[in-house]
């Protein structure tokens, strides 16, 4: 009797031992988590979608221990003030635009430079790959969640542009580094948020932007500009990124914090290939209602890359004055981009 009684508690427990190991994270249905979410897009882009989703995998894989409530079209907090929002609790997480404040991240400003890269996977898997290898201490009030990048930010115009000649004098909105590319390639930057644009095209404030082509569909820049202009050879890719209050990060059990980064490592992916195919929409938007596509000669998209050369020496040289490891971050952003394009 004594030897059956102890099989059955011996048995209890190895149960239990191996239901703790399988258990994605602590159970807290009851007495959930909650979190808030800070994104600018709006709530019917495709990005929002997709961040949304994550929220949704972290609470499933917690078996709802942890509930993130997302707020898009920045009603928490707006593009340009979502990290401080981020460091200061007033949102617990964010996902915004690294160029929206411009100087805050002086060595992660490689990657708005003019590199050429072709597509968002390429952009994202960069961004991650230089964030694990040189880990910049200019994210350190935050727990980095992911980075991602668009795909080639392109020039979408009213009217008709196939040389530098016909840029020239051109008011171009644009922000971040695209300022500076707009500038070496003769154009006139304005400085002007995302959310803004649309109106801004419409009415003739601005003659063009710069942006990847799903913008063409996701703010439907589609129905105001007339034309594309592939000019790869200068064409740049924007960081963004999602973090997290520190102190909210340090506060979540251990179990939790690894469901969140195994999400996080499945999201980087999901986001680069989401670029992709949200641009190739955007292009089949703009064709749809009858716009052109205006492909650079291969000779003029060379004189426009060697115009916007200098931003990338620029860059390195300014990084040396700050004592940053500008060139080899450059050295490393190139050498990878060679691999993966």
């Amino acid at each position: 009797m004594r030897n059956k009684k102890w099989l059955c508690m011996a048995s209890v427990a190895l149960i239990v031992s191996l239901l703790a190991v399988v258990a994605p994270a602590v159970v807290r249905a009851a007495d959930p988590i909650k979190l808030n979410y800070s994104i600018f897009f709006p709530a019917p882009h495709k990005n929002t979608v997709l961040a949304t989703e994550w929220a949704q995998e972290i609470e499933k894989r917690t078996n709802g221990g942890v509930k993130i409530t997302v707020f898009p079209g920045g009603t928490l907090t707006p593009a340009d003030k979502c990290y401080d929002g981020v460091v200061n609790g007033i949102s617990d997480i964010g996902f915004s635009v690294l160029a929206y404040t411009r100087g805050k991240f002086p060595l992660t400003e490689l990657t708005d430079l003019p590199l050429g890269i072709k597509s968002g996977v390429v952009a994202t898997r960069l961004i991650n790959a230089y964030y694990q290898k040189f880990k910049p201490k200019e994210f350190d009030d935050v727990q980095v969640m992911y980075f991602h990048g668009h795909g080639p930010g392109l020039l979408h115009t009213k009217r008709a542009v196939n040389t530098l000649d016909d840029l020239k004098g051109m008011k171009i909105r644009c922000t971040g580094m695209a300022a500076k590319i707009v500038t070496a390639l003769g154009g006139v930057p304005v400085a002007m948020p995302m959310g803004e644009t649309y109106d801004a095209l419409s009415r003739g404030v601005v003659d063009g932007s710069m942006a990847p082509q799903e913008s063409l569909q996701g703010w439907k820049w589609g129905e105001v500009v007339k034309y594309t202009i592939e000019n790869f050879g200068s064409s740049y890719s924007t960081g963004f990124f999602v973090v997290m209050n520190k102190d909210k990060w340090k506060a979540l059990p251990p179990d939790v914090q690894k469901v969140i980064e195994a999400v996080n490592t499945e999201w980087i992916e999901k986001t680069g290939r989401l670029w992709d195919e949200i641009d190739k929409q955007g292009r089949e938007f703009t064709l749809a209602r009858g716009n052109q596509i205006l492909p650079l000669s291969k000779e003029e998209d060379q004189k426009w890359a060697q115009q916007v050369r200098p931003i990338l020496d620029e860059y390195v040289a300014n990084m040396k004055a700050k004592n940053l490891p500008g060139e080899e971050a450059l050295n490393f952003y190139l050498s990878e981009m060679k691999k993966l394009q």
